[in-house]
């Protein structure tokens, strides 16, 4: 039974989609104005992971994660740089899908909607709620009235109205009816981009923009809303008012956030100055070690960052690596007296390790202990290897071990291990490429240096058959 921490509700409950055997969820994405930091790819690293799990076990997921291309930030990027608002949300946007690339996230069959696509969407939920009187105009713009949502207003955030004051977090404006009462569309500006509306040419406010794409895509009643801690207010709360309040669907049933990574107690932000970025980490870590990383700790705890942790991670991912390639090795060797006793054991550990991971996992995403479950199973599996001859009983229950380890890592955490055969010093990769400078050779008529390599190839133990349309090698 999958059990979730739900913000709304301060608790863990059982999870129970909408429709039987498929999930509908919703997670905010970056503001593309600049490269994504560390911080950043956290959220994206966790959802993909809940999304990977929630297949595993048997759900059809509708994952939906938007990009912002229209925001303050964004248009003051365009100004400094002297171009359009497009021109920087293409280029941040392309950047994005590079830095992501390789910490493995899953875009088949995700939707990546842009606020700018929707802005048709947006008026008509604005639209709706000025109707319904959740919504005035005024010079230009449009606010939602907080005082109309009162009694339900802070549920997500565990706050009341009465006790909100204006500050850093709530944008105070003379021409608004309560310091509370936030933008739902913006009269245009000199300088700014600017759409036509029936209450003149502006831009949507931030927060309608999550409202207007999650309710197109997965309708005014969905699963699963996710996003950063530092989203629940105001961005979250004012996306529970405006959604219930125009469309009259409940709105997301189960809000999930991560919690922050921190740089010596601190959160790490753009505005504190202390963030790294993901590409910059990525230059001396691979992207494996990152997602394991993010991945080692529960997603609602915080998580430290230094290059300590990152190679903590590293070693870890090499030692999963590692224990797998001993297995293909221990494969090659000949079937002999193998000892029952040792490979009932290590066939109980493996059983105990899928409950264990299953059950963790079940438990609010608990990759920790998740990962814990797969090491124990790891440590039995290096233990039988280092003691026990392989009979066809050994072979099959250690072969199972193995392909558990890589399902678990890399189907449902998402870590893109690599296990590689080595022959002598050298790895199958490597030899691909040796063969590919023969085959270069052997176009160049170059039969002496195509014949060495094949001569050095065969002294290592392996074998190659020329065919006729590509060449083929065994050991």
């Amino acid at each position: 039974m999958l059990r979730i921490f739900n913000t709304l509700k301060g608790k863990i409950e059982e999870f129970k989609p909408l429709k039987e055997g498929e999930v509908s969820m919703y997670v905010c994405g970056p503001t593309v104005y600049n490269y994504i930091h560390i911080g950043n790819a956290r959220p994206a690293i966790f959802f993909d992971t809940v999304r990977r799990y929630l297949e595993y076990r048997g759900y059809n997921v509708k994952y939906v994660q938007n990009f912002t291309d229209v925001d303050d930030k964004m248009i003051k990027r365009a100004n400094e740089e002297g171009t359009t608002l497009k021109e920087v949300a293409d280029k941040y946007i392309a950047a994005y899908f590079e830095d992501t690339s390789k910490i493995n996230l899953k875009e088949d069959g995700m939707l990546r909607p842009k606020a700018t696509e929707h802005i048709g969407e947006m008026i008509k939920l604005i639209k709706n709620l000025i109707e319904k009187n959740f919504a005035y105009e005024v010079q230009g713009d449009v606010y939602f009235s907080v005082e109309s949502y009162k009694k339900k207003y802070g549920e997500l955030s565990k706050q009341k109205t009465e006790d909100l004051q204006s500050g850093s977090r709530v944008d105070v404006n003379d021409i608004k009816r309560s310091p509370l009462d936030f933008a739902l569309w913006k009269a245009a500006k000199d300088g700014e981009p600017s759409w036509g509306s029936p209450w003149g040419d502006g831009r949507p406010g931030w927060h309608i923009e999550c409202s207007a794409m999650s309710n197109k895509y997965l309708g005014p009643t969905f699963d699963i809303h996710g996003g950063g801690q530092d989203l629940i207010f105001p961005h979250h709360e004012n996306e529970i008012a405006q959604s219930k309040c125009a469309t009259g669907g409940e709105f997301a049933r189960y809000w999930i956030h991560n919690g922050y990574i921190n740089v010596k107690g601190e959160k790490m932000s753009k505005s504190l100055g202390n963030f790294f970025l993901l590409r910059e980490v990525l230059e001396r870590f691979e992207g494996k070690v990152v997602r394991f990383f993010v991945l080692s700790s529960h997603y609602r705890k915080p998580i430290d960052f230094s290059e300590d942790e990152l190679n903590q991670a590293k070693a870890a991912v090499e030692r999963i690596e590692n224990s797998l390639m001993r297995v293909m090795e221990k494969m090659d060797e000949r079937d002999s007296e193998g000892d029952p006793q040792a490979v009932n054991s290590l066939k109980t550990v493996l059983e105990e390790s899928k409950i264990k991971f299953v059950a963790a996992m079940d438990e609010d995403f608990n990759t920790s202990q998740g990962i814990g479950a797969l090491f124990e199973l790891i440590k039995e599996m290096n233990k039988f290897m280092d003691g026990t001859s392989l009979d066809a009983y050994g072979r099959e229950v250690l072969e199972a071990a193995s392909d558990f380890i890589k399902e678990a890592v890399i189907e449902v955490l998402g870590v893109d291990i690599k296990v590689e055969r080595k022959i002598g010093d050298m790895t199958a990769e490597l030899v691909d490429f040796i063969l590919e400078i023969r085959q270069n050779a052997r176009v160049d008529r170059n039969w002496a240096l195509s014949d060495q390599i094949r001569d050095r190839l065969s002294d290592m133990g392996v074998k190659i058959k020329d065919g006729k349309d590509k060449t083929t090698w065994s050991i």
